[in-house]
């Protein structure tokens, strides 16, 4: 598979797993919203782990560049998904983009930070 076409499917499905399962535990949002809240970060974290782990799989050199390179790409296309549906179109969870950034978007930054990680880790092997 190409490189680029792989760091795009990847960047998808680490936001579609969460999405998924925020739909799972949704009835948690309104009475344990700080329970929800907390699940939804581990999601984001084990999607974006998962995803490192196969992405780095195939990457033999400049990791912590292929780190930066994932991390920034994938905060793009999360944001950029969440935000088309969220913020643009009127759906029922749509939200001010101030809102969505203290809400949700902040979350994303999680993904950089775990794929620059394992860039350093795997650059000191």
């Amino acid at each position: 598979m190409n490189k680029y076409l792989k760091i795009c499917l990847f960047g998808f499905l680490v936001w579609l797993i969460p999405l998924i399962v925020s739909f799972l535990i949704f009835g948690l949002h309104e009475d344990y919203r700080p329970l929800f809240e907390s699940i939804m970060a581990v999601a984001v974290t084990l999607s974006v782990v998962i995803f490192s782990v196969l992405y780095f799989k195939a990457v033999d050199k400049d990791y912590v560049k292929e780190g930066v390179m994932i991390g920034i790409t994938w905060l793009i296309i999360n944001l950029i998904i969440d935000l088309i549906i969220m913020v643009l179109l009127e759906s029922p969870m749509q939200m001010s983009i101030g809102d969505y950034m203290m809400d949700i978007g902040l979350t994303y930054v999680i993904i950089p930070v775990i794929t620059i990680g394992f860039g350093m880790i795997l650059e000191k092997r």
